[in-house]
């Protein structure tokens, strides 16, 4: 796919992995609309890009915003949906784990009121995470998420074809999520990643690039693309 020109949909695009892809996909030519639900905290963004607010857990409101926006080439969803629970399973409240599963329930409302308004040719790029498939202490509910979504991808790009639908995997990532500063965030992340391949925290753009990969090649649809320093090697 020739992304100039194209018309692109982010969610979750105006902090982190979804900031970065709508910086990506703006200086690759596209008209991108960055969805959340506080887009006044985006900061300046860049020419060709405009903003819009809505909750991806809201089935109304996007079935909405999508009829709104219609028609368009490009869906990208990294909305974490809300908190995710951490910890012990057997220790675990489990209104945090269901609500951990919050990530899930956004992104099936995304390819469920998303896809009848892509192009004929058009692609859904969702963000999962490496837990889903090598979980590490205390990350059950994260990892059952995940898992969850690359299901969910592998399901339903057979039934949307020639549409696509494609997933990305980022391990450890330095994006806004991590609440720590300074020395302790450093220090955070040099633990995280002390065991993998590439001993360090990626970024949010290392992530965004491979976006804009499953994005532009249109012989790639149900598979997961893993941006993670090694963490499934470790």
């Amino acid at each position: 796919m020739d992304i100039t020109g194209r018309k692109a949909v982010v969610l979750g695009g105006t902090s982190g992995i979804g900031l970065a892809t709508t910086h990506r996909l703006a200086a690759a030519g596209a008209t991108v609309v960055a969805v959340s639900r506080s887009p006044e905290k985006a900061g300046e963004l860049p020419a060709g890009v405009t903003t819009a607010a809505c909750d991806v857990l809201d089935r109304d409101a996007m079935a909405q915003l999508f009829a709104s926006l219609a028609p368009f080439d490009i869906l990208v969803s990294a909305a974490t949906g809300g908190e995710r629970a951490v910890g012990p399973f057997l220790e675990m409240d489990m209104d945090g784990f269901k609500g951990s599963f919050d990530k899930l329930w956004g992104y099936a409302n995304a390819v469920r009121f998303g896809t009848g308004h892509l192009s004929e040719d058009g692609t859904i790029v969702l963000v999962s995470g490496s837990p889903a498939r090598k979980i590490k202490p205390g990350q059950a509910a994260i990892g059952a998420t995940g898992a969850a979504v690359e299901s969910l991808v592998r399901s339903v790009a057979p039934e949307i074809a020639p549409r696509r639908l494609n997933v990305v995997s980022p391990g450890v990532i330095d994006t806004p999520m991590n609440p720590l500063t300074g020395a302790e965030r450093e220090a955070s992340f040099e633990a995280a990643t002390a065991d993998h391949v590439i001993p360090r925290a990626g970024t949010a753009d290392e992530v965004a690039m491979a976006v804009v990969f499953l994005i532009e090649n249109e012989f790639v649809t149900g598979t997961t693309v893993d941006v993670d320093g090694g963490w499934l090697l470790s």
